[in-house]
């Protein structure tokens, strides 16, 4: 087969198992209300199948590529998304709790489109990245990110059944704050795969903070840009078209091309989200909570604890160990306070002491899960936000 087609072939069973996963809803929804054990194993299976073909696009995009696809944003969130499922598979061969799965599931999925928002081409490697320390840190660090993200869905479910939804309270608020925020990622989804689909393009001349002429593409309309950049057209000159006033201007430290996504980014989930609500006249929490009905409070605190227990140290292995040894082979030096850097030690150090406070001091059932919840938040902002936001040694991510 040509090069092209197995691009074509890894792309394909990517897509396919995105569509297993949104079936497979349907019997882990049927088996938590269902006594019938035969809805379980279909859901189980399907999951099986979807994985089977996440790895089937991983290894073709590795032998097409001649490298680990972990290298930029699309290749790492796709290959945090099997890790993810492929977790799953592990904690439910060892608990038995469907209703992970469907929490699991919608995660998993919204993580592979948001992934698809991204470029997918494949690129030669820059000489930073040509080393096997990167291979095996970012590998590690993905598959303890994933198996530390079951823990967010065990605290979800674990809060959705203890507390009443009805009521106001900060922690009802909160819970619904949550739901908010994953509807803001859809909002991402949605935005950027319509105007991608609409071939929708602007480039904005500016100079970096190194004094360097750079060009961003924007895919999005432009909000914001960076300061003293000046509008490409088609129709003139660079120097004849700056920024109108209505665009907001920062600094060059800030990446004002994808500052631009995550803002709209905000704006589209936030309508999207009062739009449900005005529909359902109910919060998705409300909608959430009879799932877990059945729910056993006491496991599902066990699950979250045993899940970071795993994922810690993996995480520290990953994230900070393996990563110390190739930022020695890339830069010359263990430890250079990248943002990306900086907040690994916030992510470890965050960690550290939720099993220092579990452990010392006690703190199980409700305050673990809502640690655990932070602790994703954490990651997620790591993953994500800082590679969009902030420049940085990682930002070819």
């Amino acid at each position: 087969m040509t090069a092209k087609a197995l691009v074509d072939l890894s792309s394909t069973a990517l897509y396919i198992s995105f569509i297993i996963y949104l079936l497979a809803m349907i019997p882990f929804g049927l088996s938590i209300k269902s006594r019938k054990n035969i809805f379980s194993k279909i859901a189980v299976l399907m999951t099986m199948i979807g994985f089977i073909f996440q790895l089937v696009y991983f290894a073709t995009r590795w032998y097409v590529a001649g490298h680990a696809p972990v290298s930029n944003l699309y290749e790492f969130m796709t290959f945090f998304g099997i890790m993810l499922v492929g977790s799953f598979l592990i904690f439910n061969f060892l608990y038995h709790q469907n209703v992970v799965g469907l929490f699991v599931l919608p995660l998993a999925l919204i993580i592979l489109g948001y992934a698809n928002a991204f470029s997918k081409d494949i690129s030669p490697l820059i000489p930073a990245l040509q080393s096997k320390w990167l291979t095996i840190h970012v590998i590690t660090v993905a598959f303890a990110s994933a198996v530390l993200s079951i823990s967010f869905a065990t605290s979800v479910i674990y809060l959705l059944k203890k507390i009443d939804i009805e009521r106001s309270s900060l922690q009802s608020f909160f819970l619904e704050f949550i739901m908010y925020l994953l509807v803001v990622i859809l909002g991402f989804i949605t935005i950027t795969t319509s105007f991608n689909l609409a071939g929708y393009s602007k480039k904005v001349q500016f100079e970096n903070k190194q004094s360097q002429v750079e060009i961003y593409e924007y895919k999005l309309p432009i909000i914001v840009a960076p300061k003293d950049s000046i509008l490409q057209t088609k129709n003139s000159s660079l120097k004849e078209e700056n920024i109108p006033n209505h665009i907001f201007t920062v600094p060059n430290l800030i990446d004002a091309q994808k500052l631009n996504t995550i803002i709209w980014s905000f704006l589209v989930g936030s309508i999207l989200y009062l739009l449900f609500r005005l529909f359902s006249r109910r919060k998705i929490s409300s909608l959430l909570k009879p799932l877990t009905n059945k729910v056993n409070l006491v496991l599902m605190d066990e699950i979250t604890y045993r899940v970071i227990i795993i994922g810690f140290p993996l995480f520290a292995l990953g994230g900070l160990i393996f990563a110390m040894i190739w930022a020695q082979l890339a830069w010359s030096r263990f430890w250079g306070w990248d943002p990306k850097e900086v907040w690994a030690l916030i992510t470890f150090l965050f960690y550290t002491a939720f099993l220092h406070l579990r452990l010392s001091k006690g703190w199980e059932g409700e305050k673990t899960s809502w640690l655990a919840i932070i602790g994703f938040g954490i990651i997620v902002f790591n993953q994500v936000f800082v590679n969009l936001i902030i420049s940085g040694l990682h930002s070819y991510a």
